[in-house]
């Protein structure tokens, strides 16, 4: 295969595209952004040569900035034999703080990449380095098949099955190896962030909106069907899913995720799919659909090339699932404060879900000097408008200054991870 890296693509100026890079920094203790971080960048042929250097705001975030990546073409094209991505080294440094570094960030064209970072405070008279170092992708890698399994289980009447809803879990313990692998690491992940680490690493960000939904979509419901089944633990495993590709998705610890998946997760992370008189979500395996076939599953590529035409993201799903699947919505969101009230709180509302999303949003800003804080009155006046769209600014949300589904989850996402009221059990 012909391997385009990071420098040979700097250096190539009539064979490059440019992507996006941004970095998020934060205290893996309080969950508090990180300011005044370091963050060095260099090509991964030439780790020890920093050709950037980026600090963390007060929101612990770097600016954006630009990238060398191969053509978007090469991404788009499933009989490639070149890398459709650039790869990048990143050493973050602060104060306080044990040193990070990863490298194999990917960097795409035309979308962004983004880069989340926690950091461990360091023990007084010792400093170890975390090293992270990020495989290739699953498109382009070699990496075992999936192992068919059915798609619905059987439900038993001795308690294994422990849920009797559909529930979306606030976070869900990964197995960083196969089941048996006993010495593999366990990692408590947030929902959504496992979601949008297993997009970006199994699917390019760079396809059609539709054909990213529908991945998702499939990717969300394997997920809680694993979650709804406690199919791991009724095995006698203390995790609820795997990293394998040969028994569940391809999750790599601090790998970087894209704008293009992240805001498609947030849209639908409530979602998964279903059959009719089938209680449990559906277990919806794929493959890529070039180097490996799997007839009656989604494929990859296939999917990328139905968006292409059009396709909406449910029309893909039941091309190859069939037309009795549809999408449905969890009853519940385990781990916040309240659900999606389901209308749009916008100036010149008032009441108590006012006055919550401004004492969340206030806590909040403890944490975020950018944001504003606000008097708590349960009146959506201007200055509420203000902090909610500077909110947006720093969390990578429309500026809209209104509380729509994503604005909403995301300030109880946020607001929970720095008041700590989550607890990892």
């Amino acid at each position: 295969m012909n391997i385009l890296t990071a420098s040979q693509t700097n250096n190539n100026a009539d064979n490059i595209d440019r992507g996006r890079l941004q970095i998020s920094v934060t205290s893996e203790r309080t969950a508090f952004p990180i300011t005044d971080a370091t963050i060095s960048i260099s090509y991964t042929g030439l780790p020890e040569t920093a050709f950037e250097q980026l600090r963390t705001n007060s929101s612990g975030q770097t600016e954006t900035i630009e990238l060398a990546a191969p053509p978007i073409e090469y991404s788009l094209n499933p009989n490639t034999t070149v890398q459709p991505y650039s790869e990048y080294n990143l050493n973050i440094t602060a104060p306080g703080f044990e040193p990070v570094s990863i490298s194999g960030t990917e960097i795409l064209a035309d979308v962004t990449a983004l880069q989340s970072v926690t950091m461990r405070p360091s023990e007084p008279n010792e400093i170890s380095e975390e090293v992270f170092v990020i495989p290739g992708h699953t498109l382009y890698e070699e990496y075992p098949p999936k192992i068919p399994e059915p798609e619905i289980k059987p439900i038993r009447e001795t308690g294994e099955i422990v849920l009797s809803r559909v529930v979306v879990p606030e976070y869900i313990i990964v197995h960083n190896g196969s089941p048996n692998d006993s010495t593999a690491q366990n990692y408590y992940v947030k929902y959504k962030d496992y979601i949008k680490n297993v997009a970006s690493s199994e699917i390019y960000a760079t396809w059609p909106t539709n054909t990213i939904r529908a991945n998702v979509l499939a990717i969300m419901s394997f997920t809680l069907n694993r979650v709804y089944t406690e199919w791991y633990r009724n095995q006698g495993f203390d995790f609820t899913i795997t990293s394998s590709t040969a028994f569940d998705h391809k999750w790599i610890p601090e790998r970087n995720y894209y704008n293009t998946i992240s805001v498609i997760v947030d849209e639908l992370f409530t979602n998964y799919l279903s059959r009719p008189n089938v209680r449990q979500p559906i277990l919806t395996q794929y493959c890529d659909g070039n180097r490996v076939s799997c007839p009656g599953w989604m494929t990859q590529w296939g999917s990328k090339a139905l968006g292409d035409q059009g396709y909406s993201a449910i029309e893909i799903l039941r091309y190859f699932y069939g037309d009795n699947m549809y999408i449905n919505i969890a009853e519940e969101v385990s781990g916040i404060p309240s659900s999606w009230l389901g209308y749009i709180l916008s100036q010149g509302t008032s009441g108590d879900k006012v006055r919550q999303i401004q004492e969340q949003l206030n806590v909040i800003a403890g944490a975020y000097p950018a944001i504003p804080k606000v008097i708590a009155d349960g009146i959506y006046g201007p200055a509420t408008a203000n902090a909610v769209e500077v909110f947006q600014s720093v969390f990578g949300l429309p500026e809209t200054g209104t509380v729509d589904y994503r604005t909403w989850y995301k300030i109880s996402e946020i607001y929970v991870g720095v008041s700590r009221i989550a607890e990892l059990v």
